[in-house]
């Protein structure tokens, strides 16, 4: 099963060589289009560290959603469709395509995604089977997801019946610890994700995490996001793109535009505390940050009794959770959120703890930790 994430875009016509052409290639160079040889990242899909996918042409995509019949997801830049892929060369039932309609700028991000995911073979990460690139619009197609996101299942379900259930809430934790350490540790260049959240993490048939959308992704990247002083962009700095979504966002970075992993640190904070509360990490009716609510509380994590424990907990659980998991929960969720990014935990401590502290996740979870499932290619 596969979704497939479309892009259409506003492209000028490619200029003749010379100095503006030679402008040109600077330019994608930057935005990380164009490889260390001078090649477009799309261009060279033979190279070893790319996972093997199939490209397909737009009447192709056009045809595999229905002619972009049954919306299935949106955000501000993309349109997410669901694919038939039954009787493709993929051999598979249902998948998505998303949609982008946006400027040139879009254009280059499409690229930069596709040249991250084609690195990445995790299974906790989504899972790209191929993509369409014709020059003015373009799609991804990726695996299904068929509980949509973590942003569905845990803030937009109303039935007390189809409540996410302790368990479950614990193995999406582990799950998407072994993915940020997957990134942050096994990959060469370490990549930083940018936008953890919660409308990020698919959940497949059996509410396994699947970490999605790199649109926001760096490589290689252990400063600052904005450009170098020698970009052509370095004098329009105020344009440049920031990272990350509200109520998930590290205030370091806010303050300082420096991006690191700790950034990510931070989100997946932001997550953990979502999954024991229940609550949104932003709540644009009233304002809120659940950061901000449950601050008072974080300071004090250490010495929370039963009773404390449990004025934090979703209450929709009634009272079906783990005491000393939630305990341990909220105090690695007050490490990532530290003010000081340097004092807050590694990716592979915070795995580390969660692995040792959670006693309801399935045996056959953790052997997920093993290499052997979880590779990322040296560039």
């Amino acid at each position: 099963m596969a979704i497939i994430e479309c892009f259409r875009f506003k492209v000028r016509r490619r200029p003749k060589r010379g100095i503006l052409a030679d402008h040109d290639h600077q330019k994608r160079a930057v935005n990380g289009i164009i490889d260390g040889n001078g090649r477009d990242v799309l261009d060279d899909l033979n190279r070893k560290d790319y996972v093997s996918v199939r490209k397909f042409t737009w009447e192709e995509v056009e045809r595999l959603t229905m002619n972009f019949s049954e919306v299935i997801g949106s955000g501000g830049f993309s349109t997410v469709y669901l694919a038939q892929l039954q009787g493709s060369s993929l051999g598979m039932g249902l998948g998505a395509i998303k949609v982008h309609i946006g400027s040139e700028r879009l254009n280059q991000l499409f690229k930069q995604e596709i040249d991250i995911l084609l690195r990445l073979r995790h299974e906790n990460i989504v899972k790209l089977l191929g993509y369409c690139d014709d020059g003015e619009q373009g799609a991804m197609v990726l695996e299904y997801a068929a509980n949509g996101s973590l942003q569905e299942k845990l803030h937009e379900t109303e039935r007390e019946t189809h409540v996410l259930s302790w368990r479950n809430r614990m193995t999406i934790a582990f799950q998407l610890a072994q993915a940020l350490q997957y990134l942050h540790e096994q990959c060469t260049p370490q990549i930083v994700h940018g936008d953890i959240k919660a409308s990020n993490i698919l959940l497949d048939e059996h509410l396994n995490c699947k970490l999605c959308d790199f649109g926001s992704a760096k490589m290689g990247f252990s400063s600052t996001v904005l450009p170098p002083s020698s970009s052509p962009y370095s004098s329009r700095r105020k344009q440049v793109m920031m990272l990350g979504s509200p109520g998930y966002t590290d205030p370091h970075y806010l303050k300082t535009g420096m991006a690191t992993k700790k950034n990510d640190v931070y989100s997946f904070g932001v997550v953990l505390l979502e999954l024991v509360t229940g609550m949104e990490a932003f709540c644009p009716e009233r304002g809120q940050l659940l950061t901000s609510i449950a601050s008072p509380m974080l300071k004090n994590v250490a010495v929370l009794g039963a009773s404390e424990v449990a004025e934090m907990v979703d209450p929709r659980l009634t009272g079906n959770y783990n005491l000393e998991e939630a305990k341990t929960m909220l105090s690695i969720s007050a490490m990532c959120l530290g003010q000081s990014p340097i004092l807050r935990p590694s990716a592979t401590n915070i795995l580390q703890s969660v692995k040792e502290s959670i006693s309801s996740i399935s045996p056959e979870k953790f052997g997920s930790m093993k290499k052997s499932t979880a590779s990322c290619p040296k560039s």
